[in-house]
């Protein structure tokens, strides 16, 4: 295999995958990273031969979590090899913008040049790089891409973080059905000690409108989320689908793949954990209450990071307490008529709840003080739960 790439083209490929290369190296292959490069097609239209845009592919994996994209290089052998992803990421990293030459040499070491840099690095056999399996699932989705980004950001707070519930550390996926003719995408992350749940509108799908729930790792809802940073509203032509079937996701947007084991085992039931006749309603300032919240925060014992929030009349006071520090105390203005009452709370989940809200007056619902606070949004298609901590 023999290639001529822009720095720029491999470097941006690089950071597409690179998120997925395997860390733990279980598997000496898996910390490498697959470039194929294919020769280019011939095409016969109206009796003149045109070739198609010549590209190269890269694909990563970890065995749960694969993605695959293509970009434009010059093929001038094809081939495939194979290159420790981390190391090469580093040397395309620390090149100056220019031209980059990639040659496979012989027993799956290659050479790269640069101007004036020439690295040789040891690859291992292309054969030994697992394929990447692309499920042929029963229910194919597509989504707004703006929308599919909105619900990512607003439900990944909430996922677990090395939960020894296994369960915890994925997304649940629903399908819902609305109308015979109308579907729903759901999002769940909980856990265990907040909740946060956002539903979207589906716009299309290949099959009958079933209902079907799926759970997805953390690890594959961050990736997906990396590959829609960068879009804009002028692109929302744009739409990935999302594919489900036999323990696999797809995830399809322009020319990249992402595949995803599925999790198994039951997911929560956080329907039975939704508060009810909440009938103490506290609307503050969002901004107000997330920077009271960072002052008061420096002051609370920084492994709980509690802070009591007393509700009055026309008021909330946030106030922490440290043994070995001091204390502190913050008035934010609110519209609460009701029976003052106090609770404590997490300040760090509190602010990660506030950092996805996007209006800029909050509800925070009540049915009693020890009792889980509901926070709803955009006509409750979000909402989000937080447990109280207890003295």
């Amino acid at each position: 295999m023999k290639i001529r790439i822009t720095r720029k083209d491999l470097f941006t490929g690089l950071q597409q995958v690179h998120g997925v290369v395997e860390k733990r190296n279980t598997m000496p292959i898996l910390s490498h990273v697959l470039i194929s490069a294919e020769a280019p097609i011939m095409t016969d239209a109206d009796n003149e031969h045109t070739h198609t845009p010549q590209t190269i592919s890269l694909f990563a994996t970890d065995l749960e979590i694969g993605i695959r994209d293509h970009y434009p290089a010059a093929v001038i052998t094809p081939g495939k090899v194979t290159v420790p992803a981390n190391k090469f990421f580093e040397i395309v990293r620390k090149l100056p913008d220019g031209m980059i030459d990639i040659e496979q040499l012989d027993n799956h070491w290659i050479s790269i040049e640069s101007g004036n840099s020439y690295f040789k690095m040891a690859g291992l056999s292309p054969e030994e790089f697992p394929a990447l399996a692309i499920s042929e699932g029963d229910i194919t989705i597509t989504v707004d891409t703006i929308l599919l980004s909105k619900m990512i950001r607003k439900t990944l707070f909430a996922i677990g973080e090395n939960d020894s519930r296994y369960i915890l550390n994925g997304i649940l996926l629903q399908i819902q059905k609305i109308t015979d003719v109308k579907s729903q995408l759901r999002f769940v992350a909980t856990d265990g000690h907040r909740l946060a749940l956002t539903d979207g509108v589906i716009k299309r799908t290949t099959e009958k409108l079933l209902e079907e729930q799926v759970t997805v790792p953390k690890k594959a809802i961050l990736e997906i989320k990396r590959i829609l940073a960068d879009i804009k509203s002028d692109e929302s032509k744009e739409e990935p689908t999302i594919t489900f079937g036999k323990g696999l996701l797809t995830f399809k947007y322009k020319t990249t793949i992402l595949t995803s084991r599925l999790m198994n085992g039951n997911y929560p039931n956080y329907q039975q954990v939704i508060p009810t006749h909440n009938d103490k309603h506290i609307i503050v300032n969002k901004f107000a209450l997330t920077g009271g919240l960072e002052r008061v925060s420096i002051l609370s014992q920084e492994k709980a990071d509690t802070i009591k929030m007393s509700v009055e009349k026309g008021q909330i006071v946030l106030s922490s307490q440290n043994p070995e520090l001091g204390e502190a105390r913050e008035v934010i203005d609110t519209s609460f008529a009701g029976e003052p009452f106090e609770t404590l709370f997490s300040a760090r989940y509190l602010m990660d709840l506030l950092s996805v809200l996007d209006e800029e007056h909050v509800t925070f619902e009540f049915k009693e003080a020890t009792s889980s606070c509901l926070i709803r949004e955009d006509a409750g298609k979000f909402l989000s739960i937080i447990m109280p901590l207890k003295e």
